[in-house]
């Protein structure tokens, strides 16, 4: 007596090819878009203008302008709360964005140590 496997059980080592292919493929674009995300420069301004931020997207800050209005040397916990809201409001831009383009590839499946 033959014993049958269910259809979908039945070419298995063509459907293995063809999900390793696709999981290759998954992997390629995540790399490319983690490189890209690394050089990527995001800007954020903040207490309308006095304060701006360029931070590429591996986290690496490159510049502070600040206007000098902003300085005031009588009121300095103001101009660190200013620059501590900054840094935090483009970091929080940077890992939206990454993570948005990372679901992009992925389908939206999160995967442990990829972001």
């Amino acid at each position: 007596m033959k014993s049958r496997l269910p259809a979908e059980y039945q070419n298995s080592g063509a459907n293995m090819n063809q999900m390793v292919r696709k999981a290759q493929k998954m992997q390629e674009d995540i790399t490319r878009i983690q490189e890209e995300l690394e050089e990527k420069e995001f800007t954020k301004q903040v207490g309308g203008g006095a304060l701006e931020l360029v931070m590429t997207g591996g986290k690496k800050l490159k510049s502070v302008t600040l206007k000098p209005e902003v300085v005031d040397p009588e009121d300095i916990e103001m101009l660190q709360d200013l620059i501590i809201s900054g840094v935090n409001e483009i970091i929080t831009e940077i890992e939206e964005y990454s993570t948005e383009e990372m679901s992009k590839v992925t389908g939206g499946v999160m995967m442990p140590g990829l972001f």
